[in-house]
C-alpha cells in the first residue's frame, strides 16, 4: 500500500503485509516541549536546557533527548491507528540508533515498514515487527529502530 494512502484502522495479524510502508503526518518540535520532557524525566542536562552551552558544543540550539524522539516515534505511529483496537502490548524496542540531533524547530515525520510477523503461543494473537525511521524536513534520519507489538489475530474476533 502506498505510504500516502490513509492507513486502515485496527489491523489484525493476518492483515499485515511484509514490506508495507506507512508515513505519518509531521510534528514540529519546540524548545518548550524539550523543556517539558526535561522536567518530566528529571534530565536537565544543558544540551536540553541551555542554548549557549549547546552552541559551545556545535549545536545551533537546544537538542531533544534521544528518548523524547523515541517517544515521539511511538506517538506518531499511534496516530496511524494501525492497531487501534487490536493492540495488546508493546513488546519492546531493539536496535535503537540516534543518528542525528533533534533540534528545537525541527519538523519530523515517521516512516514505518512491516518486517516480520508470526503467531504467538496463544492462537488468538501474534507478534508484528516494524522498522521505524524518524525523519526531519531535510530528509535526514534522526532515529531508527525496530519495534515489536503483540496484536490480535482474526481468530480472536
Amino acid at each position: 500500500m502506498s505510504a500516502s494512502a490513509p492507513a486502515p484502522d485496527s489491523l489484525f495479524l493476518e492483515d499485515i503485509t511484509l514490506g508495507e510502508e506507512w508515513r505519518t503526518g509531521t510534528h514540529t518540535v519546540t524548545a518548550a516541549q524539550i523543556a517539558a520532557f526535561a522536567e518530566l524525566t528529571r534530565d536537565h542536562h544543558p544540551l536540553h536546557t541551555d542554548e549557549a552551552y549547546c552552541r559551545s558544543r556545535g549545536f545551533p540550539t537546544v537538542i531533544a533527548h534521544g528518548l523524547f524522539g523515541l517517544s515521539l516515534m511511538e506517538g506518531l505511529k499511534t496516530e496511524l491507528r494501525l492497531y487501534e483496537s487490536t493492540s495488546i502490548a508493546s513488546l519492546g524496542w531493539d536496535k535503537v540508533r540516534f543518528r542525528a540531533p533533534i533540534l528545537a524547530g525541527d519538523e519530523l515525520h515517521l516512516r514505518t515498514r512491516f518486517t516480520a510477523k508470526r503467531p504467538s503461543r496463544n492462537p488468538d494473537r501474534g507478534v508484528v515487527t516494524e522498522f521505524l525511521e524518524l525523519v526531519n524536513a531535510r530528509g535526514e534520519v534522526v532515529i531508527d529502530a525496530e519495534h515489536a507489538s503483540l496484536i490480535l489475530a482474526r481468530a480472536a474476533a
